[in-house]
């Protein structure tokens, strides 16, 4: 449970028979458990004061002595996670540093008799172990043959192996235009989500894999593939806790669709939609005047039974209860200074259509390799039905389109982002997609830093900006942190002692970087001070851009500060949430 005051997660585990607590295990500062020993012990890791994960516990249920200390990393560069496979016969061990990054295996039926290496990278590189009927399955994008890759591979491996035994052997061919992207395991199936060119899909093949020693392609296995909506911006997996059965659960998003959750029968083929939301789509078309669409469990059961029988059916819009009738999304490319291209989405409300008077709203993050949010958002659909474009600008230093992108705007580097977002807000501009002087600009935490960034750079192009919780002082943060900072953090925006990554951090900075006697946009600022990102770095901003810019009471520079964490409470959630649109509203004065 998490101890808001003390800004950590405390273990304890109740006796659910009796209601009561155990007296072991309990313990302060854990960052993830695993279960061993079919229940009756429990693995978990705790952190130091610096928040480093770097001791390993092992608790008997019920025991009255003092949990079993199985490893410690004194190094301060080292860092542990613990996993249990799928099917709870193995528990991993992640040891990653700035040097290496390794896995050790643990049985989950005899946790003390000792770890074995199973694997070995380089650092910062992504490793999943899973176990399926005597082998090892590795998801990686670790080099292969000592050259870096661009996206994830599967490999496969007999557990029994021994570490000098042991070798890797890859599971498909390695397709220039089918890239998988994530895998998931039952007993009974493999889950693949895959990209295809700019398109996600997701499909299923049957378990267990024939034993081959060369790769084979993915169609030779006979993948059956779930049908989607179009525009499908992000399929996320959901726990699939349950390793026997055949039903998988996902959550399908859209920029032009609430988010869908779907149970997936990986034996029949067929799919339900556990859980979305319909009422906006009812709403949607009294306020556009259409009749109503309330979509009924016959018609969905229908439909459903025809895809089933359709099989491979990739695009399905009539019971998505998508709202693309009535909001446009459209994907342009972008090049950018380099002339790398950006990918641009765009959302809009069909009723007014395109055209250089409309107001935009422009969102970007591009870092830590992370996808770009483009979920459907109620909050924004007041804006689409005021006429404003959503834009969604895909830079370099976040995911989905290979580790290379994200390397490129990555330290000494972290430059390019700023740009792409730039040019994808010229692109907005020139082509008329919106109005020259109403473009708005959003970046949560380091979103923040590259919106901010752009502004320094241009600020003639924006109207308004909102930054949330923003990383705004990278200089000095990463140089005296005051609130602990992990290995990933540095690696994303550079080590300040190193004197090409120092120069790199101050060519970006928004703080360092202010323009004299210029005008800037409208900027609504919101932190908190319980983020990780310290208050006084927004603060601090707000304050030098008032000093030194053309002061314009049209033009606000607002700092608004909250003490408490804003996600977990939904009341002050709507409250910043409005005050963010109201914002938007009166600056574009729509």
């Amino acid at each position: 449970m998490y101890d808001k005051d003390h800004d950590l997660f405390k273990l304890c585990v109740r006796d659910l028979n009796t209601g009561s607590f155990c007296s072991r295990p309990q313990a302060d500062w854990v960052t993830n458990l695993a279960w061993v020993k079919n229940g009756q012990a429990l693995l978990y890791v705790v952190t130091d004061q610096h928040k480093r994960p770097c001791k390993l516990y092992c608790s008997i249920l019920g025991s009255t002595g003092d949990d079993i200390l199985l490893l410690e990393e004194p190094n301060d560069n080292v860092y542990i996670n613990i996993r249990n496979t799928k099917d709870f016969r193995f528990v991993t061990l992640h040891i990653f540093s700035t040097t290496a990054t390794k896995v050790l295996l643990i049985d989950s039926a005899n946790p003390l008799s000792g770890m074995r290496l199973v694997w070995e990278g380089e650092a910062f590189v992504h490793g999943i172990i899973e176990h399926h009927r005597g082998y090892l399955y590795l998801f990686t994008d670790a080099a292969k043959e000592g050259q870096p890759v661009d996206n994830h591979y599967l490999l496969r491996s007999a557990v029994e192996d021994s570490a000098i035994q042991r070798k890797w052997e890859d599971v498909f061919v390695d397709g220039p235009h089918l890239i998988i992207e994530d895998v998931d395991f039952c007993d009974t199936h493999l889950v693949l989500k895959v990209r295809e060119d700019k398109k996600f899909r997701l499909c299923a093949v049957a378990l267990p894999l024939p034993y081959q020693k060369e790769p084979v392609w993915l169609k030779e296995l006979n993948p059956s593939f779930l049908p989607l909506p179009k525009h499908v911006s992000e399929i996320s997996s959901g726990p699939n806790y349950d390793f026997l059965s055949s039903t998988v659960r996902f959550t399908i998003s859209s920029p032009v669709m609430p988010d869908a959750v779907v149970d997936y029968d990986l034996s029949s083929g067929k799919w339900t939609i556990i859980q979305q939301q319909n009422l906006l789509h009812d709403r949607t078309r009294v306020l556009y005047g259409r009749a109503s669409a309330s979509v009924t469990i016959e018609s969905l059961q229908s439909v459903e039974s025809a895809v089933s029988a359709n099989g491979n059916s990739c695009e399905v819009g009539g019971i998505w209860n998508d709202l693309s009738e009535f909001y446009a999304c459209e994907c342009y490319d972008v090049s950018s200074h380099d002339g790398v291209i950006i990918p641009l989405t765009i959302v809009y409300s069909r009723r007014g259509g395109k055209g250089d008077q409309r107001p935009a709203l422009l969102h970007g993050h591009g870092a830590y390799g992370e996808l770009l949010d483009k979920r459907w958002r109620s909050k924004l659909k007041s804006l689409l039905d005021r006429g404003w474009v959503i834009a969604y600008a895909d830079v370099r230093g976040g995911g989905g389109r290979g580790k290379k992108w994200h390397l490129d705007a990555r330290r000494t580097r972290k430059y390019n982002s700023v740009q792409d977002f730039i040019h994808c807000a010229k692109f907005l501009v020139e082509e008329k997609i919106v109005h020259e002087d109403k473009l708005a600009g959003w970046g949560y935490s380091a979103g923040g830093l590259l919106v901010a960034s752009a502004i320094n750079l241009c600020p003639h192009l924006f109207r308004a900006a909102v930054l949330k919780v923003p990383f705004l002082d990278p200089s000095n943060t990463l140089l005296h942190p005051i609130l602990p900072l992990t290995p990933v953090d540095y690696e994303e925006f550079g080590y300040p002692q190193d004197i090409q990554d120092f120069q790199a951090i101050r060519k970006y900075s928004p703080y360092d970087n202010i323009q004299q006697d210029v005008l800037y946009p409208a900027v609504l600022v919101t932190s908190s001070f319980r983020t990780r990102f310290g208050v006084w770095e927004a603060a601090k901003w707000a304050a030098r851009v008032r000093e030194r810019t053309i002061y314009d009471p049209k033009r606000p520079i607002l700092l608004n500060l909250v003490t408490d964490f804003v996600e977990e409470n939904r009341y002050l959630h709507c409250k910043e949430l409005a005050l963010e649109i109201a914002f938007l509203l009166k600056m574009m004065e729509s």
